[in-house]
């Protein structure tokens, strides 16, 4: 008997796990596009046409490669809602042995899954995602064996698994493990910045562009300036692009802040990964021959390898580590809701303003605008964790629960209370002014911290400290803060203190 085989938006590779040992001549493959998956928080127009153009694309690659593809379109006349519908719609057409899927990204949809295996009278077998450099089990085995877990300690480990950037000897190339330090340069406008590709949809792709507008207009972003791969041919040009034109100049910019471009010389290459166009290893793999060709130097390729086989692999073990309770985490009690800013409202401050506004565009952000200016305003104001989150993964092409949840609530906002990264990042005007050229288009004066027309982050920095002092007070890496906190006069911490309060009633009138 037949097998009936489910891939997700997001698992649109030939190498994917539940297509292993498969017989394309006697096993279907399903494919879906449900509202429920689409819709279930706001996603920025630009990601549903990019999840939705890959996955027909992929479809018509796999009945290319001879297998039994069965897919729902969005508009079919007979669209059902869910992926469950779909599935035993599927299952009362024929007769199937048993359902075979890879692992999602979700813990919402894994439990779905998981009630299939329980309440389905055949059997549903669901795989390990062999896609990831790092396998869950062994990420668990890792962190039960230690108190803290610390990205770079499980970043020397992915090293030596991968053999990426060592020696014979079992050494880190360059006699570093980590290059970071020499990554914090603010972009001074002469090294060239890469040409930025475009992405051409066929008739099909543009059809479903122009339903996608109607059907979603309620949804923050536009679709004018969609550019992302939709197959694994554009994937690998971009990769080629950035291997030749980005990488090189990704080390010393990858934190800077510019209004020359919301891109500078990142790859745009997660989106790519993340739906399963690119493998991370090959991705990582191409970076590090770079290197050795003389074509990029260390401080970069080190770098990005360790975005993708460091953090990027990192944060998918603390995901499934720690679900469900993560999810509602709240460790600063932050209650306030999200500024509207953040949908686009007009606001004089010009880092949220430049963000929001090449997110709206291109429903992207690098990783500095993401931690340092939109994740720090939350993070000052406190926000509510949730709210934040909701955003994060809706407005971004690349976001996947697995990915953003940890990104946001622990790394931005300190909403585990420490388990991703041991402080805060906290940051007052001055670093969004060290790394970049947002402040000189500003309505307000980042060297003025208490006056009317004061950079909000300044006073909104003290404030933040000031209302979780018991907390951080002692921490070994912000007792020279609160130190520098303390050698104020009353008078001053007093107008800090009253500036902040003043903004924090005021927010969404800045």
């Amino acid at each position: 008997m037949a097998n009936l085989i489910l891939l997700l938006g997001d698992q649109l590779s030939d190498r994917i796990s539940a297509l292993q040992a498969a017989n394309p001549a006697e096993d279907r493959v399903v494919l879906a596009e449900v509202l429920s998956e689409a819709s279930h928080v706001p996603h920025h127009p630009q990601k549903i046409l990019l999840i939705f153009a890959a996955m027909r694309q992929f479809a018509r690659h796999l009945e290319q490669q001879g297998w039994q593809v069965s897919y729902q379109r969005l508009d079919d006349a007979d669209a059902l809602g869910d992926l469950g519908q779909v599935l035993q719609r599927e299952l009362a057409r024929g007769h199937y042995a048993r359902v075979i899927m890879t692992h999602c990204g979700e813990y919402r949809l894994h439990r779905q899954m998981r009630r299939w295996q329980a309440e389905w009278p055949l059997p549903v077998e669901i795989r390990p995602d062999t896609r990831f450099i790092c396998p869950l089990r062994v990420f668990r085995q890792w962190a039960e064996e230690r108190k803290e877990w610390r990205m770079e300690y499980f970043y020397r480990l992915m090293r030596r698994r991968t053999g990426l950037l060592m020696t014979a000897e079992g050494k880190p190339v360059g006699g570093k493990w980590n290059f970071d330090a020499d990554n914090r340069r603010a972009y001074d406008g002469k090294r060239p910045l890469p040409l930025l590709p475009t992405t051409t949809l066929d008739e099909e792709g543009q059809t479903l562009a122009a339903m996608i507008a109607g059907r979603f207009s309620t949804h923050f972003g536009d679709l004018q300036a969609f550019h992302w791969p939709v197959n694994r041919v554009q994937a690998l040009h971009l990769l080629g692009i950035f291997i030749e034109q980005g990488l090189p100049g990704f080390g010393d910019y990858q934190d800077a802040l510019s209004s020359q471009s919301p891109f500078l010389f990142h790859s745009l290459l997660s989106s790519s990964i993340n739906i399963g166009l690119l493998d991370p290893l090959e991705v990582c793999q191409q970076a590090e021959a770079a290197y050795h060709a003389g074509q990029a130097p260390l401080n970069a390729v080190e770098g990005f390898i360790r975005q993708i086989i460091g953090w990027r692999e990192y944060v998918r073990g603390v995901y499934w580590q720690t679900m469900p309770e993560y999810a509602e985490s709240n460790a600063l009690a932050a209650q306030r809701p999200l500024p509207a800013a953040y949908w686009g409202a007009p606001t004089g401050m010009a880092c949220i303003r430049e963000v929001v506004s090449a997110v709206r565009q291109y429903g992207y952000a690098h990783h500095i605008q993401r931690l340092m200016v939109t994740g720090n305003w939350a993070l000052l104001l406190g926000v509510q964790p949730k709210a934040v989150c909701e955003w994060y993964l809706a407005v971004f092409v690349d976001a996947f629960e697995w990915v953003e949840l940890p990104n946001t609530l622990g790394m931005a906002l300190h909403g585990d209370g420490g388990l991703l990264a041991s402080k805060p990042y906290a940051a007052s005007g001055k670093y969004i002014q060290r790394q970049g050229d947002y402040c000189a288009g500003c309505d307000y004066q980042v060297s003025r911290v208490t006056e009317p027309d004061s950079c909000p982050f300044n006073s909104l920095y003290w404030h933040f400290l000031k209302r979780h002092q018991a907390r951080f007070a002692e921490h070994p890496r912000m007792a020279m803060i609160y130190r520098n906190w303390q050698r104020m006069e009353a008078g001053q911490q007093q107008a800090i203190l009253q500036r902040a309060e003043w903004l924090l009633e005021h927010i969404d009138q800045l």
